[in-house]
């Protein structure tokens, strides 16, 4: 029998993550004989492929592809390409999805006719409790952090937004469009929403729906994820040749980095004292906004000073990445 919904879950050393992923999706109330869940793994070498085996033999849903390549992308085109139901839903083997989600999905895209994805918002949380990670986990979901990206902050009704994590599409639609552009290691689940969206239709949130996300767990982590995200802004707009496959709160990490680091150096060139000083001024205004923000984050388990150092540590790897991209484009292809 033809299965209503694939499930896409690119998957590389997740062995700490992908049976409560796994597991969430097959108890999460719909029928599983009528799932498939296609976990493509990039050559992982942590148990993870022991385990999806493990799996598979106990589930016949979950199938295991190959891919040798390990780029996100292409593992999810082949997961796409490969998916045999009505729906696809794009997964993370970071995630696990209360139940119903996929059921609420299929729902609120019948109630809408112009619907080309459908997503709910998506909580991050941490496996391991620490200071460090739940201050972690207060900087990903606070609007200093993330910006406005309401899958993140939450929604109290169902609305139009840019793009989703973990949507529902129709199956036919999102192969008719190509899939995702696999010249993108990053921004390619943004640059997929906004092609949709110039081909016609809508993306839906619903805040009936819930998935969770399991974050980073170390600042060095979180810098570093934070820095490729931001090197693929620009690149994005330069492969794509087109501004709006991103969206503006991409760039304003950039932007602020930018306010602080050209008055310096432009004070070092012209040993102009006004360029410092207005430098300074715009350091200690902004680490006295994210000072308050920190203090009223605190909810018992993070740490102020943490929460203020995570801020600080996005902020300028994401812009720091952003200004890296720019600097490379003239030896990006915007080749196949």
């Amino acid at each position: 029998m033809k299965p209503e919904v694939s499930v896409v879950i690119p998957c590389y050393n997740e062995v700490r993550y992908i049976r409560d992923c796994i597991d969430s999706l097959l108890s999460n109330g719909t029928d599983p004989s009528r799932m498939e869940l296609l976990v493509i793994d990039g050559g992982s070498t942590d148990g993870t492929v022991a385990l999806l085996n493990e799996l598979s033999e106990r589930c016949p849903q979950v199938k295991v592809l190959n891919n040798p390549d390990r780029i996100t992308p292409r593992a999810l085109n082949m997961g796409v390409h490969a998916a045999q139901g009505t729906y696809i839903l794009i997964s993370s083997a970071h995630a696990s999805f209360d139940y119903g989600y996929i059921g609420t999905l299929i729902s609120t895209m019948s109630q809408h006719a112009d619907a080309i994805g459908v997503g709910g918002v998506m909580e991050t949380k941490v496996k391991n409790s620490t200071a460090m990670s739940e201050s972690i986990r207060t900087v990903l979901m606070h609007p200093v952090g993330v910006g406005n990206a309401k899958f993140r902050t939450g929604v109290s009704d169902v609305l139009t937004v840019d793009t989703v994590p973990f949507g529902l599409y129709r199956a036919q639609e999102l192969k008719a469009v190509g899939g995702y552009d696999e010249r993108l290691i990053r921004n390619h689940d943004m640059e997929l929403s906004k092609r949709l969206l110039r081909n016609g239709g809508k993306i839906y949130l619903t805040p009936m729906a819930r998935c969770t996300y399991y974050a980073r767990e170390t600042f060095r982590a979180m810098a570093k994820n934070n820095f490729n995200n931001g090197k693929w802004n620009l690149k994005t707009v330069y492969i794509t040749q087109t501004f709006s496959s991103l969206s503006l709160r991409h760039f304003i990490p950039m932007l602020f980095l930018g306010s602080w680091t050209l008055p310096l150096i432009l004070s070092l060139i012209t040993w102009n004292p006004w360029w410092t000083l207005a430098s300074i001024g715009v350091l200690i205004a902004y680490t006295g906004v994210l000072s308050a923000v920190s203090w009223r984050a605190r909810n018992g388990k993070n740490k102020v000073f943490m929460v203020l150092l995570g801020f600080n540590l996005l902020h300028f790897s994401y812009g720091l990445g952003s200004i890296i991209g720019l600097l490379s484009i003239p030896f990006t292809s915007r080749k196949s």
